[in-house]
């Protein structure tokens, strides 16, 4: 990839998630016809937040994450129809695509996986399918144990800030409180030596509201444990590590931006622990996260180094951009609350799909940063002993 921030371009094409068709998880409406409503619909004005009547087509009522409005574009129906028919194929025999034609898997990923099969498409493409038939009764048993108390404690401070704008979590008495505080302490019970990371919670409540309990459990275990390995201990040191790998592979793929953070002082984790940890779902736009979670669960962790580097480009990859930046504060909240379009689902899907970094790029990074830290590791060790 060239140096230029060329390579990153706005695009609009048909690389579009279908609408959501349908009946909603508790049987009301059809969720596109509750969305179009949505404009007419009664709203209230509470604390700053414009908070309405009835959901968007994700389920929430307010908060930045609310899209009242439906999609302007999208495949034609036919197109969503004969996207779901192959989906259901593929499932149907899905070791065999995963063995002899995975090219197809990640292209169909590409293309946005349809909101009437995405949640078992999920459930296949993490592992979570084969980890859940090859325990059966693990979650029921979890649940039936009395879990850490420590960690039952941390767990029940957190649910209640889990998508509080979201109906499933807007408040006690609905259904998503009492199944993601389920799911969190049976991942406790199951990985006593792990226990809990507040990280997790947005990623479990996530999965929540596509899929039951059970399945968002397993999905949960085969994130943490496969594809965020190690982020979730105490020291941090893998998050720390890719941090590094991000900022190398920035280096590379655009100096300019690289070189201002340098100046700026701006270390990658003051801004890339969240994106990491939560796996983006407490920064981007839905469609936009569904979108990248599609490719995610398919191609793996270097999906998120990729988010990572079109966010960074889209905010500072101009030079007015970076003027308008002189020093840490204006960066680090440029990059917390990056322009609209640098989110969107066109933008983003358009660029990480197209982002010119090899697996040889990441393998190269992976050992040099690895090997830096352990360096530093043993520096620090020496240090302390004499």
């Amino acid at each position: 990839m060239t140096s230029t921030t060329s390579t990153i371009t706005n695009h609009t094409g048909a690389d579009r998630a279908p609408p959501r068709r349908g009946r909603s998880r508790d049987g009301g409406p059809p969720e596109d016809d509750a969305a179009s409503e949505c404009g007419s619909m009664a709203s209230t004005l509470l604390e700053g937040s414009l908070i309405s009547n009835a959901p968007d087509r994700h389920g929430f009522l307010g908060g930045a994450q609310y899209s009242p409005e439906p999609r302007n574009r999208g495949p034609p129906a036919e197109t969503v129809l004969n996207r779901e028919r192959k989906w259901l194929k593929m499932l149907a025999q899905w070791n065999f695509y995963m063995d002899k034609n995975y090219r197809k898997v990640k292209e169909r990923c590409r293309k946005g996986i349809p909101m009437s099969v995405r949640p078992k498409a999920w459930l296949y493409l993490c592992g979570g399918r084969v980890l859940m038939e090859r325990h059966p009764h693990a979650y029921d048993e979890c649940l039936r144990c009395e879990g850490n108390p420590k960690y039952i404690e941390d767990i029940r401070k957190d649910i209640h800030r889990q998508f509080p704008m979201h109906e499933m979590f807007s408040s006690e008495d609905k259904p998503g409180q009492q199944e993601l505080y389920n799911v969190l302490k049976a991942y406790t019970v199951h990985f006593p030596d792990i226990g809990y990371c507040q990280a997790q919670a947005p990623v479990a409540a996530f999965l929540l509201m596509h899929m039951p309990a059970v399945q968002a459990f397993w999905c949960l275990v085969s994130i943490s444990n496969r594809y965020l390995e190690d982020y979730y201990s105490p020291t941090m040191e893998v998050v720390q590590r890719d941090g590094l790998i991000l900022q190398g592979l920035l280096k590379k793929v655009c100096p300019p931006v690289y070189r201002h953070l340098k100046k700026v002082n701006a270390e990658p984790m003051f801004y890339c622990t969240e994106w990491f940890l939560c796996a983006f779902t407490r920064t981007l736009p839905w469609d936009t996260l569904l979108r990248i979670w599609d490719i995610f669960l398919c191609e793996g962790v270097k999906v998120l180094f990729k988010t990572a580097l079109v966010i960074l480009i889209g905010c500072l990859g101009t030079a007015k951009s970076r003027k308008q930046c002189p020093g840490l504060c204006e960066t680090l909240d440029r990059l917390r609350n990056p322009p609209e379009d640098v989110l969107s689902e066109e933008h983003l899907i358009y660029n990480v799909t197209r982002l010119d970094i090899s697996e040889q790029d990441f393998q190269e990074q992976h050992q040099k940063q690895a090997k830096k830290l352990k360096l530093n590791s043993l520096k620090s060790s020496n240090g302390s002993s004499r």
